[in-house]
């Protein structure tokens, strides 16, 4: 057997969980808008609103399967550990950047978490970081600042800087959690289930300690909450999983600039956001950023 003939389906099936990660990216492009249509829900209600609806709907899946919905939370202590620090700690780390800076500030340097995966994806073993993939992030990330700064005027204030430090903190947790899922791969993807539950009483918890609850008044506030919890915030962490565990890291991580990219056009198509050079100029950079990062899954094998 030749070394092609060998080299095929490893290549392949690395290339169709890159492409099931880029799943994730898609769902999340649609957050921004489906938030903006629950308007008098609190942060962190609608993250355990949404988070409840990802867990029942694994649950639901587990018990179609037969599986037993019990034994997909006996997990290591150290896996409990990666995903409630991964999806619970990047969400309560946004809110409070956006609770102690301005958003666009906040917004930008959270958009720091595609570049760190290029960068953290070159501690595993067996990964290999290329000019291309430094030079792709790089572009994206450039995109994406042109996308911010064409919503308003950037300035980094002294006086945000705990706010700015926990952006930060929340784009390093989100690449840490995705880049050390690789070290993790003999977990099954379902445990991303389990993660959705804790993330969920945490934010049940949370909720109740800061908010003030308020039920939506409206159907489309129910039908947003309901398209959240099984898109953006449900199967796309199970999608990201799967590329992280299985996929060209490094792809992945520079395709996730298109996110914030494709919200900006999603709310420009739906009337709350307008077209603009910098959007245009945005689209062009993370879409070569993209082309240019994942030149290696378009080689064909030696």
């Amino acid at each position: 057997m030749t070394t092609s003939q060998t080299a095929s389906p490893a290549l392949s099936a690395r290339a169709r969980a890159t492409f099931i990660g880029t799943v994730a990216i898609l769902l999340w492009a649609s957050l921004a808008l489906l938030t903006t249509w629950t308007p008098s829900l609190p942060a962190l209600q609608l993250t355990a609103m949404t988070f409840t609806l990802s867990t029942l709907a694994a649950m639901a899946l587990w018990s179609l399967r037969g599986d037993g919905v019990i034994r997909h939370f006996r997990l290591p202590a150290k896996v409990w550990a990666l995903g409630v620090s991964g999806l619970f700690g990047y969400h309560a780390l946004y809110f409070l950047a956006l609770k102690l800076a301005p958003p666009l500030e906040a917004s930008l340097i959270n958009y720091l978490w595609p570049l760190l995966i290029v960068v953290l994806s070159a501690l595993l073993p067996g990964e290999r970081m290329r000019w291309f993939h430094l030079a792709g992030a790089g572009l994206g990330l450039l995109g994406t600042v042109i996308l911010i700064l064409g919503k308003g005027e950037v300035g980094f204030d002294p006086r945000y800087l705990a706010g700015y430090a926990a952006a930060f903190a929340c784009a390093f947790t989100w690449s840490s959690y995705s880049v050390l899922s690789r070290r993790f791969a003999a977990t099954p993807t379902d445990a991303v289930g389990a993660f959705c539950a804790a993330t969920a009483l945490l934010s049940w918890l949370g909720h109740a300690a800061f908010e003030t609850t308020v039920w939506p008044a409206a159907w489309q506030e129910w039908a947003a909450v309901a398209a959240l919890g099984l898109g953006p915030v449900g199967l796309a962490f199970f999608c990201w999983d799967h590329g992280m565990k299985r996929g060209d890291i490094r792809a992945l991580g520079t395709m996730a600039y298109a996110a914030p990219l494709m919200s900006t056009l999603l709310l420009i198509l739906f009337g709350q956001g307008e077209a603009s050079w910098q959007v245009a100029a945005a689209c062009a950079l993370i879409v070569g950023g993209a082309l240019l990062g994942t030149g290696d899954l378009r080689k064909k094998p030696a």
